[in-house]
């Protein structure tokens, strides 16, 4: 009982601010989702991994270590979900990104936040700083035919993150007016992440519902299974492994379907997988929050 109530105060506030957008929408109210998710990935997103990064008591081996984790997790979901896709005779150009790129952000970063606290949030942005970075490169590549890696440098959470983890690992401290104003510009990066989650749902359709019912299963088991050797391989500690296994767990980027929309690949098939594994994510995340508490 106990830990049913618990599973319930993590997660229902990630859902409650994710109805109030897909409310805000059907209402009929507007809402600019381009000029939202550029203050969020542009500002807010930054200044939370940087005072995330700054403020941690994580030692920074375990960061480290982390971080090594991410990137040999990504790697391996890289390349199941690609004999996945060529198995079942999918589009790879279509299907790949989605089936490798989980909702890190939007509702990775505030379920570690809400599971796990500032300690949880500290591990989660290494581990979306090392998706970004891989979305940004591997995965624009994947829909448009070519990455670019000054994109990624020029992205301001990686220089937040990369700036965070050197503030981490010298224990500097900005002045505390600074650290305020930038704390305070962070905090509104998580409600905006999730009602604008709420937003895009809303406003996108299912397509081929079947083929993304089994496609956002698989991805589920295949992302959660993986990502869980990963983590044991590297012998993180509990709290470092249950967010590398939420954060790749969770349901396809809201990401995916903009990169399909923009490089001509099939974005109603990607708008249907988002949808569906966003809705059997009200499942799925209480269920693996309980095997990893």
């Amino acid at each position: 009982m106990n830990l049913a109530i618990t599973v319930l105060e993590i997660t229902a506030p990630v859902f409650i601010l994710a109805a109030v957008g897909f409310a805000w929408v059907k209402a009929g109210f507007e809402y600019r989702v381009e000029f939202v998710t550029r203050l969020a990935m542009t500002l807010a997103v930054p200044c939370l991994i940087f005072t995330a990064l700054m403020k941690t008591e994580i030692d920074p081996q375990a960061l480290t270590t982390l971080s090594l984790a991410s990137v040999a997790a990504y790697a391996a979901v890289s390349i199941g979900a690609y004999l996945l896709v060529k198995l079942t005779r999918l589009d790879v150009r279509t299907f790949l990104a989605p089936i490798i790129f989980s909702n890190t952000g939007n509702l990775g970063l505030p379920l570690a936040l809400f599971a796990f606290g500032q300690v949880g949030l500290g591990y989660a942005v290494v581990v979306f700083a090392v998706m970004a970075i891989w979305s940004f490169t591997f995965g624009v590549w994947l829909v448009a035919g070519g990455g670019s890696l000054l994109k990624v440098v020029k992205e301001p959470l990686v220089g937040a993150t990369v700036l965070g983890g050197i503030f981490l690992w010298q224990g500097w401290q900005t002045p505390q007016f600074l650290t305020n104003a930038l704390d305070l510009i962070g905090q509104i990066a998580i409600p905006i992440m999730l009602i604008t989650l709420g937003v895009a749902v809303a406003r996108m359709t299912p397509g081929h519902l079947g083929r993304a019912i089994w496609i956002s299963a698989a991805k589920l088991v295949l992302c959660f299974s993986l990502t869980w050797v990963v983590g044991r391989m590297f012998a993180l500690d509990d709290t470092a492994f249950a967010v590398l296994v939420i954060q790749l767990s969770t349901p396809v980027a809201v990401t995916s379907y903009l990169l399909a929309e923009k490089y001509g690949a099939d974005s109603d098939s990607v708008a249907g997988l988002v949808v569906v594994s966003t809705l059997m994510s009200v499942i799925a995340i209480p269920v693996m929050l309980a095997v990893l508490l």
